[in-house]
């Protein structure tokens, strides 16, 4: 159906791409992974016509295709729901459906007949939004299921989906699994890109593993290869975990972050809880339960309606930029709302925080100095790039990790994690969780709220649990697992120690 041989593609001196072959069958799933900057995102551009190869050629049912646009690719039957959302906010629902063609009443874009069209892939989502809704105010889930039903209103031949359960919690995923299966079933080629490999070996048919830029592991059967075989295959060495060492007692550090009866109109309702340095906790629970208004006051983006916040003893933040100034580091899982200048160079995205943000590096640039950080930065959290490159120009996991590195570049008191992981390969995942340990063996306080229950089980030392803007659980390490986790978050209640 759609196929790619001797692909091959350069950016400057950096080769992305070297003779890569792929071949994508209808009613299959077939994955690609590997670690970032193996290549992954460049192919599936040229797969879907945003990129044009240097060299090999594009096939759709045997027949040699040149992409021009992703307009041409979509001509054909390909769709593509890449890992960075490209829904515009200011928008309605139904105009980021039907963005260049839609049905129209007097030359203006019928609600009604948008609703009709598209409410049955919406509904297979589980999405049910209101079509004259402004996507702004939708959830970062609610949003990457949209973009996914965008592409299913195309009722394409291919869909290529880069990343598509890194912002989703448990439940939508699975939705999107059982979707994917009624897909293949009428007969549609699925491309799937993930960073989470055991997801991968239940969802796909087939596996091809990249590894810097090259093919190799070719579109074997998925039920024939272990994790430990992709892991080893997308690292070229056989890795073995190594599990974050934390104290077995928890760390009596000085009380950092205190919420007293903190209510929050429709998000927390009287929560209280105290952080102190040294720990690392995690915030956890369902698609609206509050956990994740714990982030947004501690970074200055929501004011509590009654109760306190204090973070060393002053007053919560009331702007994120008071925040910063308040040594508070926040870390987004949106990182193009939120975290990157895509248009500048690593270097000046690094130093945005220390430097513009809080002056830290006087009146004039020092940039041989900002540029040897911006090298220790990279070197420490594995980033494939240099300096000088557009962050814009990088994959969407190595974006994740220029965020991860200006905000270690301000020295903060308070860590802010919101998913800071997603989109990361297993080997800077692991990378990033001894870096976060390290910063709060160093006396700082970190707060993270997580997609992956595994995530939040191996490195917090307690993990709070929301459900309903209640508080109903603080489950300490030696309860913390991904079922334990998974049951305080659906039951709404403590579970016990068996």
């Amino acid at each position: 159906m759609l196929g790619a041989t001797g692909i091959g593609k350069r950016f400057g001196g950096v080769t992305a791409l070297s003779a890569v072959d792929i071949a994508l069958r209808p009613g299959e799933v077939h994955a690609i992974v590997g670690e970032n900057g193996a290549g992954k995102s460049t192919l599936v551009k040229i797969l879907s016509g945003v990129l044009r190869p240097d060299r090999g050629a594009v096939e759709v049912d045997g027949e040699p295709v040149t992409f021009g646009s992703p307009r041409d690719a979509a001509a054909r039957g390909v769709a593509i729901v890449s890992q960075e959302l490209s829904l515009f906010g200011d928008l309605t629902v139904a105009e980021n459906l039907f963005p260049l063609r839609g049905p129209r009443r007097a030359g203006l874009l019928s609600a009604g007949r948008a609703e009709a069209l598209s409410r049955p892939a919406l509904t297979e989502l589980g999405l049910p939004v209101a079509m004259h809704a402004r996507v702004g105010d939708l959830a970062l889930a609610d949003q990457q299921l949209l973009e996914i039903g965008r592409a299913l209103v195309q009722n394409p031949r291919v869909l290529i989906l880069d990343e598509p359960t890194s912002a989703l919690p448990r439940e939508a995923a699975d939705r999107l699994k059982a979707v994917l299966r009624r897909l293949v079933k009428r007969g549609i080629a699925v491309l799937y890109i993930s960073h989470f490999l055991e997801e991968v070996l239940l969802v796909a048919d087939r596996v091809t593993v990249l590894r810097d830029g090259q093919t190799v592991v070719d579109g074997v059967v998925a039920g024939s290869v272990r994790l430990d075989d992709l892991v080893t295959a997308m690292l070229g060495e056989t890795v073995v975990a190594q599990p974050i060492q934390r104290p077995d007692s928890l760390p009596d550090g000085r009380p950092t972050v205190v919420f007293d009866r903190v209510t929050v109109p429709d998000r927390l309702r009287e929560v209280s809880f105290t952080v102190g340095a040294e720990q690392i906790v995690g915030v956890a629970g369902l698609q609206g339960a509050g956990h994740l208004a714990v982030l947004e006051l501690l970074a200055g983006r929501t004011r509590p309606a009654s109760g306190s916040v204090r973070i060393g003893g002053a007053p919560g933040p009331h702007s994120l930029r008071a925040a910063v100034r308040a040594g508070i580091a926040v870390v987004s899982s949106d990182r193009k709302r939120y975290g990157l200048m895509l248009d500048k160079p690593v270097w000046q995205n690094m130093s945005s925080v220390s430097w513009l943000g809080l002056g830290r590096g006087g009146a004039w640039l020092r940039r041989r100095a900002l540029l040897a950080d911006a090298t220790r930065h990279a070197a420490r959290l594995r980033i494939r790039c240099a300096p000088k490159d557009l962050v814009g120009n990088l994959s969407g996991g190595n974006q994740q990790k220029v965020v991860f590195a200006k905000w270690l570049d301000a020295k903060p008191d308070v860590v802010v994690l919101d998913d800071p992981t997603r989109g990361v390969d297993v080997g800077a995942r692991a990378e990033m969780h001894r870096v976060i340990a390290d910063l709060a063996t160093d006396g700082r306080t970190v707060l993270i709220a997580s997609t992956d229950l595994v995530e939040l089980a191996e490195l917090c030392d307690r993990v709070l649990v929301f459900q309903r803007g209640r508080l109903v659980d603080d489950m300490p390490r030696n309860r913390l697992s991904e079922q334990n986790l998974s049951l305080a978050m659906n039951a709404g209640f403590a579970v016990t120690q068996k």
